[in-house]
């Protein structure tokens, strides 16, 4: 049997390190990827959906083919992840072959000159995460690899510009951060400190942008068009038009139309809170136009007046689809909100850490764009914490791509050599030993 010693024994005797790493942040809807090298890196990532598309004319798109297609109306998707975990390889080669491998590939690498910097959501089954390695080694054979939590990537930036403090140095990894990471398939809240997950602290809710995407769905389905079939226009305009209330019964009072016969006058001017939204025709406009509420508008379209845009009158629908990221329990989901999250992930790390965690707390994903939804944050940690405890929630310029630059800047730290697994320890020490080694992480600092 072989320890740790042998390891670095058959790492010293082997080729030298590759100078060139290729940094992959593989979400459930899209691929953030780019390369980092000694002499020249990429500043931003690649964004690349992560999907095989097919348009109603039965046109298939991989990848980023998906930027060709012009009629998004009832376009089918086929997704490589589910939940956050890659379930479907063949899916996933297709697109990372079409993306990274084929003679004409947009990013086209050599897997045996290149190291892999995988990113994987926590609580991942044993199995998946084996398969994952076989596939990078045996498939690819990439030179080396490491796969490593996605929240924890975010340790590696620099924390406190995000929270624009000044500081005298920069502590890499971080010293402690609270990472809520809210993306397609889920929301989980993640305690790092020194670089190291707390792993009993880890909290995950099953509500994501795609959950929200099917929410808005059914709800405009009920009460304006049928859009069942056009989960990406209607995920647009989620993306478009939806906000995180600050004053949620407050809203849902101005837009409430009331009983029978009853017009009450913040529903008819609007409120301030009613957009209208023109839904794309595939011909002039490829894309929906968020447009101040117009009140003749829906006036006309009651009274069979013939338009040439089709236009939805968008209301409390605005803020009661992120309002589920806050209380999943309004459609019948038994877990906890974000802010009660956060609490219980705290409860399950000594005390003494609550002021540095709840002081460093970061939002990446595309969820935390939406408008209000730090100031929410912060407000309902706030009520659950007594007052002494300073909360600071932060969220970085670009919080898709946040993830991807912390793996860009770990690519270049001293903890990627000690990480990683070349292909010739995985074929000494088989695929159980790896499995091993990335789940010890960085260990105890000698």
């Amino acid at each position: 049997m072989t320890g740790r010693g042998g390891a670095k024994k058959s790492r010293a005797a082997g080729t030298a390190s590759p100078t060139t790493t290729l940094v992959l942040d593989n979400g459930a809807d899209t691929i953030k990827a780019g390369f980092v090298s000694d002499d020249k890196s990429d500043d931003k990532p690649r964004i690349i959906p992560n999907c095989l598309s097919r348009d109603r004319h039965r046109k298939i798109y991989v990848g980023s083919e998906l930027e060709k297609c012009k009629d998004f109306s009832e376009l089918a998707f086929r997704r490589p992840v589910e939940k956050g975990f890659i379930v479907n390889w063949e899916a996933q080669k297709e697109i990372w072959d079409r993306e990274f491998f084929d003679d004409k590939a947009a990013q086209k690498c050599d897997p045996s000159e290149t190291r892999l910097i995988l990113t994987e959501q926590p609580n991942s089954l044993p199995s998946l995460q084996t398969h994952c390695d076989q596939i990078v080694f045996e498939e690819y054979g990439f030179a080396s690899y490491y796969r490593g939590l996605g929240p924890v990537f975010n340790a590696y930036r620099d924390i406190q510009s995000i929270f624009r403090t000044p500081q005298s140095t920069i502590d890499s990894p971080a010293q402690v951060i609270l990472l809520i990471d809210s993306g397609y398939s889920h929301t989980t809240v993640t305690p790092i400190l020194q670089g190291r997950p707390l792993h009993p602290a880890i909290r995950r809710l099953d509500v994501g942008g795609k959950l929200m995407t099917n929410y808005l769905t059914r709800l405009l389905s009920v009460r304006h068009f049928d859009m069942r079939n056009e989960l990406y226009i209607v995920n647009e305009m989620k993306e478009a038009v939806c906000y995180t209330s600050l004053d949620f019964k407050g809203d849902l009072e101005k837009t409430w139309k009331g009983t029978r016969g009853e017009k009450r006058e913040d529903y008819l001017s609007g409120a301030g809170i009613a957009k209208d939204y023109v839904l794309p025709d595939s011909h002039t406009r490829f894309h929906g136009v968020v447009r101040d509420y117009e009140p003749g508008v829906s006036a006309r379209a009651r009274k069979g007046i013939i338009s040439t845009e089709d236009v939805l009158t968008l209301r409390n629908e605005r803020f009661v689809v992120p309002e589920l990221l806050f209380n999943p329990s309004d459609i019948g989901i038994r877990q906890p909100g974000i802010a009660d999250l956060v609490k219980q992930s705290l409860l399950a790390v000594p005390i003494g850490l609550w002021s540095g965690l709840l002081a460093n707390i970061v939002v990446v994903g595309g969820n935390s764009l939406s408008e209000g939804f730090c100031q929410r944050l912060q407000t309902e940690i706030l009520k659950r914490f007594p007052d002494e405890c300073r909360v600071r929630v932060a969220r970085p310029e670009d919080p898709i791509i946040s993830t991807w630059l912390g793996a860009a800047n770990f690519a270049k730290h001293e903890h990627a050599s000690r990480l990683e697994v070349t292909k010739q320890e995985y074929e000494e020490h088989g695929a159980a030993w790896v499995a091993r080694k990335f789940a010890a992480g960085l260990g105890l600092d000698p």
